[in-house]
């Protein structure tokens, strides 16, 4: 494993944004009522990844090209894919490797777009409004348990990308609202989003996009980089599990066993989580962001969507069969994206539940009540 870039010199840039957040010196600093003024984690497990305070830049003012007008992705390559109110938006991998979030507004709604390479966690937020003011977020160079930890600009609090919520700051015990995204094939976005929005790589940075700085990361049996204690057992450390949470109730299912049971390139397998029924539906044909030097010749990984088996107020069983997954109560045949494109219901949707594609160790490591789906 090969990881470039993070080995900059940037510890006391974050010594000094973490004094700020912790000192209440100044309006950005200052206590904000009705949040927490103690910390909710030990500062000292929150460690330097590398780089100084936005030394990873995020894109602030991104600029979009129309898919169909985009021939600069390999067909199988990686995006984070979002879609508000019509809008649709597709955050290449190969771009988000280098800049980790991206502030943007989704049809009219602001959100926070983030991708961690180190976890192989995107996750989009809305940006909510604090004292009149629309938070923007950008890359703190530190990690808690080997996950990207953003801040605010507005009152310098600190992040974890993956609780979404401020542990230390002024904004302290705030959690962000989580927007659905999939990480899914260029390819199979694009089909279904000829007219959609691409973040273009005219971003303002130099940055060599296409290539992986991470060579190796996901290799079956590697370690994370900077990640202190012991990784949960029950599964190997870089495992990829998709994981949905209702309640209490947190449940991870494994790349590995939604592969076996494939149909061609396709499975679908259902689950209630917390009372809640859902199917979840993974198909081979998009590349790891963080296996080989340039993103395009990485292994097949596949991808997955997580969705509400209810609709029109009967509860769907699907299997998976080589054109995609079919329900048994209609034979309509669905997409990745929860959309029938044949049969009696085309041109319905299931509802879109909130899942996070992650390595295992980190996941666990922020849930460690998760049950493993076994089938």
């Amino acid at each position: 494993m090969r990881v470039q870039n993070r080995a900059t010199a940037g510890g006391l840039g974050f010594l000094l944004l973490l004094a700020a957040c912790s000192s209440g010196a100044g309006r950005a600093g200052s206590a904000i009522p009705g949040f927490s003024p103690s910390p909710l984690v030990d500062p000292r497990d929150i460690i330097s990844g590398g780089p100084p305070p936005d030394g990873i830049p995020p894109i602030d003012h991104p600029k979009f090209e129309r898919a169909s007008s985009v021939d600069w992705l390999a067909p199988k390559e990686p995006v984070i894919a979002i879609e508000l109110k019509g809008d649709a938006r597709a955050y290449p991998a190969q771009i988000m490797l280098w800049h980790e979030i991206v502030n943007d507004t989704v049809g009219d709604v602001p959100v926070t777009v983030t991708y961690c390479p180190l976890c192989n966690i995107g996750i989009a937020f809305r940006r909510p409004v604090i004292d009149g003011r629309l938070l923007d977020f950008g890359t703190s160079g530190k990690l808690y348990k080997s996950n990207l930890v953003m801040y605010d600009r507005q009152t310098r609090s600190l992040w974890p990308q993956a609780l979404g919520k401020a542990v230390i700051g002024p904004l302290t015990g705030m959690k962000l609202e989580w927007v659905p995204v999939q990480m899914v094939a260029w390819a199979d976005w694009q089909t279904v989003h000829p007219d959609g929005k691409v973040l273009s790589p005219d971003t303002g940075e130099d940055r060599p996009y296409g290539e992986n700085p991470y060579v190796g990361y996901d290799d079956p049996g590697s370690s994370p980089f900077l990640f202190r204690g012991k990784a949960d057992p029950r599964l190997q450390a870089k495992a990829r599990v998709v994981s949905v949470q209702v309640g209490t109730d947190v449940v991870a299912f494994p790349y590995r066993e939604l592969e076996t049971r494939r149909n061609g390139p396709w499975s679908a397998v259902e689950e209630d989580v917390s009372g809640r029924p859902v199917v979840v539906l993974w198909k081979g044909g998009t590349l790891s962001a963080v296996n080989q030097a340039q993103i395009r010749d990485s292994v097949d990984v596949g991808a997955t969507g997580v969705f509400d088996r209810r609709l029109d107020g009967r509860t769907l069983t699907f299997r998976a069969t080589p054109a995609g997954p079919v329900d048994a109560e209609t034979g309509s045949r669905w997409d990745l994206f929860g959309r029938a494109v044949d049969g009696p219901l085309l041109g319905q949707a299931l509802d879109h539940v909130v899942s996070v594609e992650s390595l295992w160790f980190d996941w666990a490591a922020f849930h460690p009540g998760t049950r493993i789906w076994q089938g």
